[in-house]
């Protein structure tokens, strides 16, 4: 090796001051982007205040018109504060384009040349002679006819809300009354219309008992008349109707006791009700053979009677009906 690669500097170094170079420069690329550059706030200059004049007129009489001027100052603002952004220190790195940076102008506020003022001097006035001024006296009759004009108008005007108080106090007596009328009315309808409701409930009242005596009536002479009509009455044979007459015929099994050519007789008394059945039949007298009065009772019980009545309603009868066989 030569003497010069001696006092070289090995590789390993050189790439890490390569690389620490390189890593300065992005740290300082982006403290420059983050720093932002503060924004310069102009304030706009207010124009000054108008000067105000103000004119004043004095009476005629003794002096002319004169012209006050009063001088107003405009009052001056302060000028707006510039903030210049302070530098600060950035570590040593290869030159970069810089931003362009915006000059700052500094706006110096022009005061407005205010005219000087020249004093009016006031004319001497004029002299003139006074003038005497003489009142013309007011004549007593027309003050005293204007007093009593006055006071007339005040009469009328009082009389006038005498009559208003008094038309509105009649309004409100007669309003008053119709309203009494009305509620006075009112209630003599209520009265009558109570009156009437209570009267019409005891005349529903009232028929309706007397129709229930009636229906109990009713129904006290209907069991009346049914305990009438189911007592027996007694009939005879001439003032029964058959409706249905039963055949009555001698029976075989009677004949061998008795002759023949002789006239057996049997007395019955039948319970006949008040559709002409006949319920039941019983032997009043016997015909003295047996056979013949069983077969009596079974002929009978074959016919029906027409309703026996009295008084124009059915009742239950008895009737006593002989009846003759003659033996064949």
């Amino acid at each position: 090796m030569s003497s010069t690669d001696l006092g070289a500097p090995p590789l390993r170094l050189i790439l890490t001051a390569i690389v620490i170079v390189v890593g300065l420069h992005l740290l300082t690329a982006i403290a420059l982007v983050a720093i932002k550059t503060p924004e310069l706030k102009i304030e706009s200059e207010k124009s000054p205040s108008p000067i105000e004049i103000e004119l004043v007129t004095l009476p005629t009489k003794e002096a002319t018109s004169e012209v006050e001027v009063k001088e107003v100052t405009p009052i001056e603002e302060p000028a707006p504060q510039v903030i210049e952004p302070k530098p600060k220190t950035v570590p040593e790195v290869k030159p970069q384009p810089k931003k362009p940076v915006v000059p700052v102008v500094k706006e110096e506020k022009v005061k407005p040349k205010t005219t000087p003022v020249v004093p009016v001097k006031k004319p001497k006035a004029e002299e003139r002679p006074k003038e005497t001024l003489v009142e013309p006296k007011a004549d007593a009759n027309e003050q005293r006819k204007i007093i009593a004009a006055q006071a007339k108008a005040a009469q009328e005007a009082q009389a006038r809300a005498a009559q208003e108080a008094q038309a509105r106090a009649a309004q409100e007596a007669q309003a008053k009354a119709a309203q009494e009328a009305a509620a006075k009315a009112a209630r003599d309808a209520q009265a009558a219309a109570d009156a009437k409701a209570a009267r019409e409930a005891a005349e529903s009242a009232a028929r309706a008992k007397a129709a229930k005596e009636a229906q109990a009536a009713a129904q006290a002479k209907a069991q009346a008349a049914a305990a009438a009509s189911n007592t027996p009455v007694n009939f005879t044979a001439s003032a029964a109707n058959w409706a249905s007459a039963p055949n009555f015929s001698f029976p075989d099994r009677a004949a061998r006791r008795a002759r023949s050519g002789d006239v057996l007789e049997v007395v019955l008394v039948l319970r006949v009700n008040k559709q002409g059945g006949i319920d039941s039949v019983r032997v009043a007298q016997s015909s003295g053979n047996t056979l013949l009065d069983k077969e009596a009772q079974r002929q009978v019980r074959s016919g029906t009677f027409r309703p026996f009545t009295k008084n124009g309603a059915p009742v239950v009868g008895n009737v006593t009906l002989p009846i003759a066989y003659k033996v064949p």
